[in-house]
């Protein structure tokens, strides 16, 4: 008798404790899945879309801003004659019907969005045609004032993987996080069929639209440097080219130019490779440009200076590699290290680099910024590596002093050279100089000095020698007239499968303007130029074209320059 009565006792706790267990499961743990079904069954949520945030370039003009568009959607149970309302949508909106249907027939949903970003107009021919279980929702689209310009620096809009908006490359995609806002939120309780009961209490999650930037970027500096760059392209038959201006105390990026370029509002039909901004995205050899900054270590360690001389008597064997001078001519027994740096003397930067050491080199070289991301705000940057110094032999030193065997990007050349146009400092360059917050609240950029690196007198005395080889250099004749100038002219092989092809070249020029305070630092790139393969006959009128407009528009005459 006692031994029945255990054994129900028994079934009844563990009864009640299955009962104890399910009862945890559905309020504990299946809590929230249990609500969410509940609130899909009682509640009707619509979304507020956030605006997303605007860029403006330095003086205030806009270069994106949004306007409104319409996202299409159809509710599957309320077509009546799918064939129709294909044909109707595929003639509005330019869509192949073949994507509508494949749209229709793949979504297991009845609610089903077919195509984002409609401008108004066509909204309202399919409005006109009173289509059943057609449908609209307002959002906002990306719309560019100035047209392409600057795309490569602003990136795009595209769809994720969840089908929202998400900005890509460039500024769009460094800052998505900060230009999309946060979507809001409006829920009513419904009735059994869907419909809203008036009479209860909405709640709202007001939304909040995405922050505006304000850019470095100078209107009319980045239009001068598009134009130029394009004319140049043409003319040279290039298959393109950068153009980046900077200013060297600061970093402020002034305009930035990356061809060939494309839409941003139809980016869809270009190469995805024209995406990348080739100023920070894609490397090059610098080639005689690299000198002036082998030359400032060297003068920096005191190991040259810019008076001492060397017997330039011939070509140099280095482990057993030959090098000559570009045009293989010799300056004698009395060539100075500004000589060599005027006629772009390849041994003569040999003998520099010899007198400055492979140690030293790497470690300028590292203190540079090369082999690493300048951290500009622009989704798309990335930097070649910098082999350790065990990888390097000599030939490698010896090449490297002339801008041969080592890759940069053309940001990292003109945040280089702009240690010698400042004094000695690396700075960070930047794109945004203030973001303003949906409530008004601004936050301010400020300039970044990562480092010294030169010495004040020795970018004084480098900046000299780069004036030394304007004035007296193979692209003189291009200097406007009056103006103190520093630059250097670069013309590099391109490596192609383990060696260089001699007939094809990336030609450059770096400079800045007036020497005593400099206004703007400048580096083009011309790639694969057919009629010329030399920098001097290249980049360098491209560079004197834009730096004579950047003159006239800052106000900068001839007896101010220097």
């Amino acid at each position: 008798m006692h031994k029945r009565i255990y054994v129900v006792f028994i079934v009844f706790v563990l009864g009640f404790m299955a009962v104890i267990a399910r009862l945890f499961y559905w309020q504990i743990l299946s809590f929230d899945r249990l609500k969410g079904i509940a609130d899909d069954q009682t509640v009707h949520a619509s979304s507020i879309y956030a605006k997303r945030g605007r860029i403006f370039s330095s003086d205030g003009a806009a270069i994106v801003m949004n306007r409104k568009g319409y996202m299409v959607f159809v509710e599957k149970d309320k077509i009546k004659n799918q064939t129709d309302l294909i044909k109707s949508l595929s003639g509005v909106l330019t869509i192949p019907e073949s994507t509508l249907s494949g749209k229709l027939s793949n979504s297991l949903s009845n609610w089903t969005p077919l195509v984002n970003k409609i401008s108004e107009d066509k909204i309202k021919k399919l409005e006109s045609s009173t289509i059943p279980g057609l449908g609209f929702l307002e959002e906002s689209n990306r719309y560019y004032p100035e047209g392409s310009m600057a795309a490569n620096i602003i990136g795009f809009v595209g769809k994720n993987s969840k089908g929202l908006d998400q900005g890509y490359f460039g500024l769009e995609g460094f800052y998505d996080e900060q230009l999309r806002g946060r979507d809001g939120m409006i829920k009513q309780e419904k009735d059994a069929i869907g419909n809203p009961i008036l009479l209860e209490k909405m709640s709202e999650l007001p939304s909040e639209d995405g922050r505006d930037l304000y850019l470095t970027i100078d209107k009319t500096v980045q239009y001068i440097a598009e134009a130029k760059l394009k004319e140049s392209i043409e003319e040279y038959q290039a298959k393109g080219g950068t153009v980046t201006i900077m200013e060297p105390q600061t970093g402020a990026i002034l305009g930035m130019v990356s061809y060939p370029s494309y839409d941003p509002t139809d980016y869809g039909n270009y190469p995805a490779e024209f995406y990348i901004n080739s100023v920070v995205g894609s490397s090059y050899e610098p080639g005689s440009t690299f000198k002036v900054l082998v030359m400032a270590a060297a003068i920096n360690e005191g190991v040259l200076t810019p008076d001492t001389t060397y017997n330039e008597d011939g070509p140099v064997n280095i482990g057993g590699y030959t090098i000559r001078t570009w045009n293989n001519q010799y300056n004698g027994p009395y060539t100075s290290m500004t000589d060599v740096l005027v006629h772009s003397s390849n041994v003569g930067m040999v003998f520099a680099q010899s007198k400055l050491g492979g140690e030293k080199l790497l470690s300028y070289i590292k203190n540079l910024g090369f082999g690493e991301n300048t951290d500009i705000d622009l989704q798309d940057e990335s930097s070649p590596a910098i082999r350790s110094g065990r990888e390097w032999r000599q030939i490698d030193f010896a090449t490297a002093s002339f801008g041969q065997g080592i890759a940069v990007t053309p940001l990292q050349m003109v945040r280089a050279v702009a240690s010698i146009a400042n004094g000695g400092k690396l700075v960070k360059p930047y794109l945004v100089k203030k973001i303003k917050l949906s409530n008004g609240r601004e936050i301010e950029m400020k300039p970044t000095v990562i480092r010294t690196v030169f010495k004040k007198e020795t970018a004084t005395k480098i900046a000299q020698i780069m004036v030394h080889a304007v004035d007296d250099g193979e692209a003189h004749r291009l200097k406007p007239a009056g103006f103190n100038i520093a630059g250097k002219t670069g013309t590099a092989q391109i490596p192609i499968a383990g060696h260089y092809d001699p007939t094809k070249t990336i030609a450059s020029f770096v400079g800045f303007a007036p020497v005593d305070n400099p206004k703007f630092i400048m580096l083009v790139t011309i790639n694969e130029p057919s009629t010329s393969q030399w920098g001097s006959e290249t980049a360098a009128p491209t560079f004197f074209n834009i730096a004579k407009e950047l003159f006239s528009y800052y106000g900068i005459s001839p007896s101010s320059g220097g």
